[in-house]
């Protein structure tokens, strides 16, 4: 998921550089959507796995 955003960031920098705003727009929307869900999974990942670490008794 990581590699997908940055191949959109890297996708609207070089849209950037040649001028076209609708598609650089666009990739780094979706590149910002994408970095956002890889931080949420992220934390829900080391959080799941921080609770099953502790045995409840």
């Amino acid at each position: 998921m990581l590699s997908w955003a940055l191949v959109f960031l890297v996708l609207a920098l070089v849209a950037a550089a040649f001028g076209f705003g609708g598609i650089a727009g666009t990739a780094t929307s979706i590149a910002q959507l994408l970095f956002v869900v890889f931080l949420v999974l992220t934390v829900v990942t080391f959080v799941v796995r921080a609770l099953q670490g502790r045995s409840v008794s």
